[in-house]
C-alpha cells in the first residue's frame, strides 16, 4: 500500500534533509494526494508504461506513479533530493522500490536513460519548462504522450494558435512535435512553498513533424527570426536569415506568404515552407 505525501509529511521531510528550496531551481513541491492522483489520472497511465518524470522533488508525484506505472525514471538537478528519493520510495511504496529509477542529471542536458520512456508526466520547474520539454521531445522519440503542469501562462502559450495573441515560439516549436491542449488547472494552495501563480496542465500527444525537405533546425532558425522582433513584418524580420529584404520577400511570395504578414499568423507548415525556400537555408 503506498502512503502519498501530505503537507505534513513533505515538511517533515525538508526539514530532515534541512532542505531550503529556491527559486533558482524553480521548487515548489505539490502536497496534495488528491492532485497528483489527478495527474496520473489525466495522463492516462497505464501499468505497461514507462514514466519519464523531471524534477520529482520529494517524491509527491512519484509515489502516485508508482501506484500505476510499470517504472518510472526521475531526473532530479539537486544532488540532495536525488540521493532522499529512494527512501521516501522505499519507506512509503515498499513494493514499489524496484520499479524506480533515478538519475541525477540537468534534464536540459540529460542525453541517455536507464529505459526508454513510454510517456512523460512531470511538475516541471517554472524558469525551464520549455527548454525542458522541447529538449525532451527532441532526445528522446519513444514517448508518444504526457502531461506537464506548468506556469498557467506557459501552459497558454503551449498550446495557444495561430493569430493568438500569445501564439510565439513556444506555440511553434511544440506544435512540430505533438497536438497540445490545455486539460486542467492547479491552484497555488496545494505546494509549498505556495507559488504566487496557478499552473496548468497541458496534455501532449506526439504527431510526426511537417512533411518537408529542410530541417528541424531550418524550420526553427525562422520561427526564432520571425518572433525575435514580433511587430516586424515578416519580409523584415526574416531579412537577416534570407541576406535581404527583397530576398525574404522572394522566399515568402513562393512559399504563398503575404511579406506583410506577421509571425504570428503563421503554422508550422507554412514556417518549414518558408525554411525550404530561403536562399541561406538551402
Amino acid at each position: 500500500m503506498t502512503r502519498l505525501l501530505d503537507p505534513t509529511a513533505v515538511r517533515e521531510l525538508a526539514a530532515r534533509l534541512d532542505l531550503r528550496p529556491t527559486k533558482q531551481r524553480g521548487q515548489n513541491f505539490v502536497t496534495d494526494a488528491n492532485t497528483v492522483r489527478r495527474i496520473v489520472q489525466l495522463a492516462g497511465v497505464r501499468p505497461e508504461d514507462t514514466v519519464l518524470e523531471v524534477g520529482p522533488g520529494l517524491g509527491s508525484l512519484t509515489l502516485a506513479l508508482l501506484e500505476v506505472a510499470g517504472r518510472v525514471v526521475a531526473v532530479e538537478i539537486d544532488p540532495l533530493l536525488a540521493g532522499a528519493l529512494p527512501a521516501t520510495v522505499a519507506a512509503r511504496a515498499a513494493d514499489r522500490a524496484a520499479a524506480l529509477d533515478v538519475v541525477e542529471a540537468d534534464a536540459m542536458r540529460v542525453t541517455e536513460l536507464p529505459a526508454e520512456p513510454t510517456i512523460v508526466v512531470a511538475n516541471l520547474p517554472y524558469n525551464v519548462s520549455v527548454p525542458v520539454l522541447l529538449h525532451l521531445l527532441a532526445t528522446f522519440p519513444g514517448w508518444g504522450r504526457g502531461l506537464v503542469m506548468v506556469q498557467s501562462e506557459v501552459a497558454d502559450r503551449l498550446v495557444a494558435r495561430p493569430g493568438s495573441k500569445i501564439y510565439g515560439v513556444p506555440s511553434v516549436k511544440m506544435a512540430w512535435y505533438a497536438n497540445t491542449a490545455r486539460v486542467g488547472s492547479v491552484p497555488p494552495r496545494v505546494f509549498w512553498p505556495v507559488p504566487n501563480v496557478e499552473s496548468g496542465l497541458v496534455a501532449i500527444e506526439r504527431i510526426d513533424p511537417p512533411a518537408t525537405t529542410a530541417t528541424r533546425g531550418q524550420v526553427f532558425a525562422v520561427v526564432d527570426a520571425a518572433f525575435g522582433q514580433r511587430r516586424k513584418m515578416l519580409r523584415a524580420a526574416l531579412s537577416g536569415l534570407a541576406g535581404s529584404s527583397a530576398a525574404a520577400s522572394t522566399a515568402l511570395e513562393a512559399a504563398g506568404v503575404d511579406p506583410t504578414a506577421r509571425g504570428e499568423t503563421l503554422t508550422v507548415e507554412q514556417f518549414a515552407r518558408i525554411a525550404e525556400l530561403l536562399p541561406s537555408q538551402r
